[in-house]
Protein backbone atom coordinates (compact mmCIF):
# COMPACT_ATOMS: atom_id res chain seq x y z
CA UNK A 1 0.00 0.00 0.00
CA UNK A 2 1.41 3.42 -0.95
CA UNK A 3 2.16 6.08 1.62
CA UNK A 4 -0.50 8.31 0.12
CA UNK A 5 -3.29 5.73 0.46
CA UNK A 6 -6.31 7.10 2.21
CA UNK A 7 -5.34 10.69 1.43
CA UNK A 8 -7.64 12.81 -0.77
CA UNK A 9 -6.31 13.47 -4.27
CA UNK A 10 -4.84 16.93 -4.85
CA UNK A 11 -7.44 19.43 -5.99
CA UNK A 12 -7.02 20.93 -9.46
CA UNK A 13 -5.89 24.52 -9.74
CA UNK A 14 -8.33 27.16 -10.89
CA UNK A 15 -8.30 27.88 -14.61
CA UNK A 16 -7.58 31.37 -15.94
CA UNK A 17 -11.31 31.87 -16.57
CA UNK A 18 -12.18 30.73 -13.04
CA UNK A 19 -9.63 33.12 -11.55
CA UNK A 20 -10.94 35.96 -13.71
CA UNK A 21 -14.55 35.50 -12.67
CA UNK A 22 -13.50 35.07 -9.04
CA UNK A 23 -11.55 38.34 -9.05
CA UNK A 24 -14.34 40.21 -10.82
CA UNK A 25 -17.01 38.85 -8.49
CA UNK A 26 -14.93 39.49 -5.37
CA UNK A 27 -13.97 43.03 -6.35
CA UNK A 28 -17.53 43.89 -7.39
CA UNK A 29 -19.01 42.62 -4.12
CA UNK A 30 -16.41 44.51 -2.08
CA UNK A 31 -17.02 47.69 -4.10
CA UNK A 32 -20.77 47.35 -3.54
CA UNK A 33 -20.07 46.88 0.16
CA UNK A 34 -17.99 50.07 0.20
CA UNK A 35 -20.86 51.91 -1.51
CA UNK A 36 -23.25 50.75 1.22
CA UNK A 37 -20.70 51.73 3.88
CA UNK A 38 -19.99 55.22 2.61
CA UNK A 39 -23.64 55.93 1.77
CA UNK A 40 -24.35 55.49 5.49
CA UNK A 41 -21.31 57.53 6.55
CA UNK A 42 -19.58 54.54 8.13
CA UNK A 43 -15.96 53.38 8.14
CA UNK A 44 -14.18 50.04 8.20
CA UNK A 45 -10.76 48.68 9.08
CA UNK A 46 -7.54 47.91 7.21
CA UNK A 47 -6.42 49.76 4.07
CA UNK A 48 -9.97 50.24 2.81
CA UNK A 49 -10.86 51.99 6.06
CA UNK A 50 -7.88 54.32 5.72
CA UNK A 51 -8.98 55.16 2.17
CA UNK A 52 -12.54 55.81 3.38
CA UNK A 53 -11.31 58.20 6.09
CA UNK A 54 -9.10 60.06 3.62
CA UNK A 55 -12.04 60.30 1.21
CA UNK A 56 -14.27 61.70 3.97
CA UNK A 57 -11.65 64.21 5.10
CA UNK A 58 -10.66 65.46 1.64
CA UNK A 59 -13.72 64.93 -0.52
CA UNK A 60 -11.67 62.81 -2.92
CA UNK A 61 -13.20 59.72 -4.47
CA UNK A 62 -12.57 56.45 -2.60
CA UNK A 63 -11.45 54.54 -5.71
CA UNK A 64 -8.36 56.56 -6.67
CA UNK A 65 -7.38 56.97 -3.00
CA UNK A 66 -7.59 53.22 -2.38
CA UNK A 67 -5.59 52.46 -5.54
CA UNK A 68 -2.86 54.98 -4.62
CA UNK A 69 -2.55 53.80 -1.01
CA UNK A 70 -1.87 50.25 -2.16
CA UNK A 71 0.94 51.12 -4.57
CA UNK A 72 3.79 50.98 -2.01
CA UNK A 73 2.73 47.53 -0.81
CA UNK A 74 3.26 45.60 -4.03
CA UNK A 75 7.03 45.34 -3.56
CA UNK A 76 6.41 43.69 -0.19
CA UNK A 77 3.80 41.42 -1.73
CA UNK A 78 6.23 40.35 -4.45
CA UNK A 79 8.93 39.52 -1.93
CA UNK A 80 6.62 37.80 0.55
CA UNK A 81 3.91 36.17 -1.57
CA UNK A 82 5.33 35.81 -5.09
CA UNK A 83 4.53 37.15 -8.54
CA UNK A 84 1.19 35.38 -9.04
CA UNK A 85 -0.32 36.69 -5.82
CA UNK A 86 1.03 40.19 -6.46
CA UNK A 87 -0.40 40.40 -9.99
CA UNK A 88 -3.80 39.10 -8.88
CA UNK A 89 -3.86 41.50 -5.94
CA UNK A 90 -3.01 44.43 -8.23
CA UNK A 91 -5.87 43.41 -10.54
CA UNK A 92 -8.29 43.01 -7.61
CA UNK A 93 -7.39 46.44 -6.20
CA UNK A 94 -7.71 48.06 -9.64
CA UNK A 95 -11.08 46.40 -10.24
CA UNK A 96 -12.41 47.47 -6.85
CA UNK A 97 -11.23 51.03 -7.46
CA UNK A 98 -13.02 51.18 -10.81
CA UNK A 99 -16.19 49.45 -9.59
CA UNK A 100 -16.38 51.78 -6.58
CA UNK A 101 -16.63 54.72 -8.99
CA UNK A 102 -19.16 53.07 -11.30
CA UNK A 103 -21.61 51.58 -8.80
CA UNK A 104 -22.78 54.93 -7.35
CA UNK A 105 -23.78 55.95 -10.89
CA UNK A 106 -26.36 53.16 -11.06
CA UNK A 107 -27.27 52.43 -7.42
CA UNK A 108 -28.46 54.86 -4.76
CA UNK A 109 -30.32 54.50 -1.47
CA UNK A 110 -33.42 56.45 -0.52
CA UNK A 111 -33.26 55.14 3.05
CA UNK A 112 -30.32 53.40 4.72
CA UNK A 113 -30.36 52.91 8.49
CA UNK A 114 -26.70 52.89 9.72
CA UNK A 115 -26.83 49.68 11.76
CA UNK A 116 -28.56 47.84 8.91
CA UNK A 117 -25.99 49.31 6.52
CA UNK A 118 -23.14 48.04 8.71
CA UNK A 119 -24.58 44.51 8.71
CA UNK A 120 -25.29 44.59 4.96
CA UNK A 121 -21.76 45.84 4.34
CA UNK A 122 -20.36 42.87 6.23
CA UNK A 123 -22.68 40.36 4.55
CA UNK A 124 -21.81 41.66 1.08
CA UNK A 125 -18.09 42.25 1.59
CA UNK A 126 -17.34 39.00 3.44
CA UNK A 127 -18.16 36.73 0.48
CA UNK A 128 -16.32 39.12 -1.82
CA UNK A 129 -13.16 38.82 0.24
CA UNK A 130 -13.56 35.04 0.40
CA UNK A 131 -13.71 34.92 -3.40
CA UNK A 132 -10.52 36.97 -3.67
CA UNK A 133 -8.71 34.83 -1.09
CA UNK A 134 -9.74 31.59 -2.74
CA UNK A 135 -8.43 32.78 -6.08
CA UNK A 136 -5.02 33.70 -4.70
CA UNK A 137 -5.35 37.45 -4.19
CA UNK A 138 -6.18 40.03 -1.56
CA UNK A 139 -6.89 43.75 -1.33
CA UNK A 140 -3.27 44.42 -0.41
CA UNK A 141 -2.15 46.90 2.17
CA UNK A 142 -1.92 46.28 5.89
CA UNK A 143 -2.23 42.49 5.72
CA UNK A 144 0.97 42.25 3.68
CA UNK A 145 2.85 44.53 6.09
CA UNK A 146 1.57 42.47 9.02
CA UNK A 147 2.98 39.30 7.50
CA UNK A 148 6.32 41.04 6.89
CA UNK A 149 6.46 42.23 10.51
CA UNK A 150 5.70 38.70 11.69
CA UNK A 151 8.51 37.29 9.54
CA UNK A 152 11.05 39.81 10.80
CA UNK A 153 10.11 40.11 14.47
CA UNK A 154 7.89 37.16 15.35
CA UNK A 155 5.11 39.53 16.40
CA UNK A 156 1.85 37.94 15.24
CA UNK A 157 0.33 39.37 12.06
CA UNK A 158 -3.14 39.34 13.57
CA UNK A 159 -2.04 41.63 16.39
CA UNK A 160 -0.42 44.03 13.90
CA UNK A 161 -3.70 44.26 11.98
CA UNK A 162 -5.68 44.66 15.19
CA UNK A 163 -3.39 47.48 16.32
CA UNK A 164 -3.75 49.26 12.99
CA UNK A 165 -7.54 49.01 13.17
CA UNK A 166 -7.54 50.29 16.76
CA UNK A 167 -5.65 53.41 15.68
CA UNK A 168 -7.86 53.83 12.61
CA UNK A 169 -11.09 53.66 14.61
CA UNK A 170 -9.62 56.07 17.17
CA UNK A 171 -9.00 58.56 14.37
CA UNK A 172 -12.51 57.90 13.07
CA UNK A 173 -13.88 58.98 16.45
CA UNK A 174 -12.36 62.41 15.83
CA UNK A 175 -14.06 62.70 12.44
CA UNK A 176 -17.37 60.87 12.79
CA UNK A 177 -20.26 60.58 15.21
CA UNK A 178 -19.30 58.00 17.89
CA UNK A 179 -22.51 56.07 17.22
CA UNK A 180 -21.56 55.72 13.55
CA UNK A 181 -18.14 54.42 14.60
CA UNK A 182 -19.84 51.88 16.88
CA UNK A 183 -22.04 50.75 13.99
CA UNK A 184 -18.93 50.53 11.82
CA UNK A 185 -17.37 48.12 14.29
CA UNK A 186 -20.42 45.89 13.92
CA UNK A 187 -19.79 45.76 10.17
CA UNK A 188 -16.15 44.79 10.73
CA UNK A 189 -17.26 42.10 13.17
CA UNK A 190 -19.65 40.61 10.59
CA UNK A 191 -16.87 40.46 7.99
CA UNK A 192 -14.41 38.84 10.39
CA UNK A 193 -16.97 36.25 11.48
CA UNK A 194 -17.74 35.31 7.87
CA UNK A 195 -14.05 34.93 7.05
CA UNK A 196 -13.22 33.08 10.29
CA UNK A 197 -16.00 30.53 9.75
CA UNK A 198 -15.63 30.05 6.00
CA UNK A 199 -12.00 30.64 5.04
CA UNK A 200 -10.67 27.16 5.75
CA UNK A 201 -8.50 25.37 3.23
CA UNK A 202 -9.86 21.98 4.28
CA UNK A 203 -13.40 22.98 3.35
CA UNK A 204 -13.26 24.26 -0.19
CA UNK A 205 -12.08 22.78 -3.48
CA UNK A 206 -9.51 24.42 -5.67
CA UNK A 207 -6.48 26.57 -4.94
Amino acid sequence: MSASAGQPPPTPRHSLFEDAQGLIFGAAMCAFGVHILTSAGLVTGQTAGLAVLIAYATGWSFGPVFFAINLPFYALALARMGLGFTVKTFIAVALLSVFSMLIPLVVSFEQLQPLAAACLFGLVTGPGLLALFRHGSSLGGVGIVALQVQDRTGFRAGWVQLGFDAVLFAVALALLDPLLVAYSMVGSLVINLIIAVNHRRDRYIGT
